[in-house]
């Protein structure tokens, strides 16, 4: 039988409704696959029996003539911070490991509605802190890709580093992940994949454990565009129980593909040409100009002039969020209970969250306390906000001249594991192109756009105007055409 884990999301969807393979085998193989690559660290708790459990009913409404759904027979991956019913959701923190919600978050639920199936729980940043998978408490997720001639130990990317990495390794053909500060199109920039994170609140974020509030959205991350668009389709949708959710109608973004990209207008921001840039990420930026220009866009210099306070700003208000949304683990209601003998209520609350939080979890919460205590709450949040008020006002301007921008989706390729683990600054350094739309709020994404010297992926990226998805899709869907990304890691796992 055929290799149905090289197949993307419509090609299994399709083949399934046109009869070509059962939902059970296409389960049945991407099962498999998880299970011989444990090498990689991807999931944190595989789910097989669901797979087959949605298969069976996906094959069961085919053969009884039923219509099936947008994402009919598609087992994928999702991110463990979508809280899933009768399954372990940990945010791959200690200080949740063992938790078993009672409920389904809106995403997972809206993806089950539309016929997919769940292969696991996938590995990621500890409660989302990170750019490297390198704070989950479980380890973390390896690429499946590897430098030439080197069988070093490669970043998967963060936080959605599990996610990526499953779906460069084809043990799913998509994956949730979420995106606070780059955390979809990071990861799918170093290992290859495509990742777009949506207007905020597009996707509901009700039953996706918080990190800050504000920036945080769910988005999908596939092999190609048009499944992203799919996917994305599939999640997305106004929900109630969100009191930041989008109550407007959600867009045919697979119908409405279109790589004609004639009287559109691309900006390339002058300050993103950052001193240090890797020339490798320049000339294949200056390649997506080239791309899009034959697609018939125009490209246009603009200019976001506080881009360069983007990447502070961010470091206050997402750990401020953080320390608030954070303190909820406290060992009473639910999670991890350090008690030691003899001691009191507040003694249980300083050893819980000293033995549940990893180092990264705590320098954030220790950050956010800081800045929202008395005396430096105006110094540093209230600075921090006007600046994202700016960072805002800078794309509203720039969408008077543009239609879409393109830049880079991160500073260099992916890095070894352990590389960048003393350096917490270095680390951030990974999200300075990626954060500037999430402080927006804009719909971004990453499009494989070729490999490096090294022969590492890389990714470009499409920012464009709220609401705009389509755009932002249509334009990653020119790139991709045109640099006919085919290449996949050699198996070592």
């Amino acid at each position: 039988m055929t290799d149905l884990t090289n197949l993307g999301v419509r090609e299994i969807r399709d083949g399934i409704a046109n009869g070509e393979f059962t939902a059970r085998e296409v389960a049945s193989q991407f099962n498999a696959a998880v299970e011989a690559a444990a090498a990689l660290n991807t999931f944190i708790v595989t789910t097989p029996e669901k797979a087959l459990e949605a298969a069976d009913a996906t094959d069961a409404a085919r053969a009884a003539g039923k219509p099936l759904g947008r994402m009919g027979g598609v087992p994928i991956g999702m991110k463990d911070l979508f809280c899933t019913h009768g399954t372990q959701t940990t945010a791959a923190s200690h200080i949740l490991e063992g938790f078993v919600p009672q409920y389904e978050s809106t995403v997972s639920a809206n993806l089950w509605n539309a016929g997919a199936g769940m292969l696991g729980k996938l590995n990621l940043d500890q409660f989302a802190m990170g750019s490297s998978n390198e704070t989950s408490f479980f380890g973390p997720a390896k690429s499946p890709w590897r430098k030439e001639g080197s069988n070093m130990a490669l970043t998967a990317g963060g936080s959605s580093g599990g996610s990526s990495s499953a779906v460069a390794a084809r043990l799913c053909p998509a994956a949730t992940g979420t995106d606070t500060g780059g955390s979809i199109r990071q990861p799918a920039a170093v290992t290859g994949i495509v990742g777009i994170k949506p207007t905020y609140g597009r996707c509901s974020r009700w039953g996706v454990v918080a990190f800050a509030s504000s920036l945080d959205q769910a988005g999908p991350m596939a092999r190609s565009v048009e499944d992203c668009a799919i996917m994305l389709g599939a999640m997305a949708g106004y929900d109630p129980k969100d009191s930041t959710s989008l109550d407007m109608p959600v867009p045919d973004w697979e119908a409405a593909l279109d790589a004609d990209l004639k009287g559109k207008k691309v900006g390339i921001p002058r300050e993103y040409r950052m001193e240090g840039t890797p020339q490798d990420i320049l000339d294949s930026w200056k390649q997506g100009e080239e791309w899009l220009k034959d697609a018939g866009a125009e490209i246009v210099e603009i200019s976001l002039p506080h881009t360069k306070y983007a990447l502070p700003a961010y470091y206050i208000i997402a750990p401020a969020e953080a320390s608030s949304n954070l303190a909820r683990y406290d060992g009473v209601r639910y999670g991890l209970r350090d008690l030691p003998e003899g001691s009191g209520l507040q003694d249980m609350y300083a050893a819980t969250r000293a033995d549940g939080f990893g180092d990264e979890v705590k320098r954030r919460i220790l950050i956010g306390t800081y800045v929202l205590s008395a005396g430096f709450y105006d110094a540093y949040y209230t600075q921090a906000q006007k600046i994202r008020t700016l960072v805002a006002q800078d794309f509203e301007k720039a969408w008077g001249e543009c239609d879409v921008i393109l830049a880079p989706t991160t500073p260099n390729a992916a890095f070894g594991l352990g590389e960048m683990q003393s350096d917490p600054l270095a680390m951030y350094l990974n999200d300075v192109f990626a954060v500037p739309a999430s402080l927006a709020g804009l719909p971004a994404m990453s499009v494989p756009a070729g490999l490096n010297s090294d022969g590492l992926p890389l990714g470009l990226q499409i920012v464009g105007k709220p609401f705009d998805e389509q755009g932002v899709l249509n334009a990653g869907l020119a790139i991709e055409r045109r640099a006919s990304f085919e290449e996949k890691p050699e198996k070592w796992w």
